[in-house]
């Protein structure tokens, strides 16, 4: 359990880091009032949280340990909209549509409502 712990905290750690240098690197290339860097974050963490997953289910030395690493760990540091999509890629591949719109519409909106609430909140 500790070593899982050290493995998640490790990636999310770099992961952290590698976030923080892109949202930097892709502001100052943003001629809009539009949060890119952040953005590509969230495609980026996507497609490697794909490529994590994919790797894990074709090949034996991809390891659990190495799926905490990199995907719950520096996938979950450097964005949580990776697991999202991954999530909801689970929900359309086992045909749960209903629990796909649920999920997509009511995290977007819920959070979306509780960055309002705590923006008022700090107020």
């Amino acid at each position: 359990m500790t070593n899982h712990l050290l493995l998640v905290g490790f990636g999310g750690a770099i992961g952290s880091i590698c976030r923080y240098a892109t949202v930097l690197l892709f502001s100052k290339f943003t001629p809009v009032n539009l949060p890119f860097g952040t953005f590509v974050a969230n495609v980026l963490g996507c497609l490697l949280i794909g490529i994590f997953y994919g790797l894990g289910s074709r090949w034996a030395w991809f390891t659990p340990a190495w799926r905490l690493l990199l995907a719950t760990g520096f996938c979950g540091g450097y964005t949580t909209f990776s697991a999202f999509a991954y999530e909801n890629l689970v929900l359309l591949q086992t045909q749960q549509y209903s629990s796909f719109f649920i999920y997509t519409l009511g995290s977007l909106a819920v959070g979306i409502g509780a960055v309002a609430l705590g923006f008022w909140l700090a107020k």
